[in-house]
């Protein structure tokens, strides 16, 4: 059995010295350009790879990080937590995943059990949780919040604009000259979350164009599936006077609800527009394509990974809160006319 590369290896294939290897390996940038070109060749050809447990226990980490998401069966987190498996590879750490099904009991055991005790931090997407079990966390624990829950403003936050987002959707459809427009998903009270904010610039963009708001076309959801997008279609179709287009604060929201139009004999775009939210990739393939806003996913992933594994790794440093907003993009495709 071959030996094991080690450090001073490379640094006599490089011709360097092992602290200097050990520089290139922790992507230090006082390392002149041709030096550190050498010190990757030998890397390669040596073969040499990166004692991670050894690392992480010297450094007193486990090398993981949770991701925790209410749903994977939502394409929204399920590529989102590619795009953070990704972006922690990158930083030498290894992904692991907490499935909450939005349950209060589950949220709380991603920052206080098992996950907890084995992670050197959480990405948390949180439905149901307060600022106070937020600051009751397992002590130490560094947590980086996704979406709309802001914690009690001493956490890490990324997410969109979603106001900015569904005002400029809805003055899209607007400006196709759709003016009874049904927010599929929306909601107009209860905690703030997406669905709130989204409804919001949806508000706001029909006061700008001076279109009367009607809170019958504010339409909840149970959850945001394919099932509930259709459900919410079939009953608007059934109006005296249905919309003429359908605001879905999801993509599978707006996928089932194009289904359950054709089902009506309206077609969209045609009887009715529909754009959704999170481009998720199986609206580029149905038909109608779906028009969607899409965040930058990869964006997101990656800045909360740098935030969160900035916190891991300097424990001591003393500054606020830092939220992220990443950006977004309105794609027009078939089912608004694209």
């Amino acid at each position: 059995m071959a030996a094991r590369v080690r450090i001073k290896d490379v640094a006599a294939h490089a011709g360097v010295s092992p602290k200097t290897v050990s520089n290139v390996l922790n992507d230090y940038e006082h390392v002149a350009p041709a030096t550190r070109a050498a010190v990757r060749e030998s890397i390669e050809a040596l073969g040499y790879r990166v004692n991670l447990a050894g690392r992480q226990l010297r450094r007193g980490r486990t090398g993981m990080i949770t991701l925790a998401v209410p749903e994977l069966d939502v394409a929204y987190f399920s590529e989102l937590a590619k795009h953070v498996m990704t972006a922690a590879e990158r930083r030498g750490c290894t992904v692991l995943l907490h499935q909450t099904d939005g349950r209060r009991d589950r949220e709380l055991a991603a920052l206080s059990g098992f996950e907890a005790q084995i992670t050197d931090g959480v990405v948390l997407s949180a439905l149901t949780l307060t600022a106070r079990d937020l600051a009751e966390r397992a002590p130490h624990l560094p947590v980086v919040l996704l979406g709309e829950r802001h914690g009690d403003g001493t956490l890490d936050h990324v997410g969109i604009d979603n106001v900015a987002a569904a005002r400029e959707a809805t003055a899209h459809l607007l400006a196709r000259g759709r003016r009874r427009i049904a927010v599929v998903g929306g909601a107009l009270r209860g905690r703030q979350g997406t669905d709130r904010l989204r409804t919001l610039g949806y508000r706001e963009a029909l006061r700008a164009a001076g279109v009367p708001f009607d809170g019958e076309l504010v339409v909840p959801v149970d959850a945001f599936h394919w099932l509930d997008g259709a459900r919410a279609a079939r009953a608007l179709a059934e109006r005296p006077e249905p919309p003429d287009a359908l605001l879905c604060l999801n993509d599978h929201l707006a996928l089932g609800a194009v289904r359950a139009l054709y089902e009506y004999g309206l077609p969209v775009p045609g009887a009715l527009d529909v754009v959704g939210f999170d481009d998720i990739e199986a609206a580029r393939f149905t038909i109608p394509t779906i028009s969607t806003i899409a965040p930058d996913k990869e964006g997101i992933a990656r800045a909360a990974v740098d935030l969160l594994l900035d916190r891991i790794e300097r424990p001591d440093r003393e500054s606020g809160p830092s939220h992220h907003v990443a950006g977004y993009r309105l794609i027009v495709r078939e089912s608004s006319g694209g």
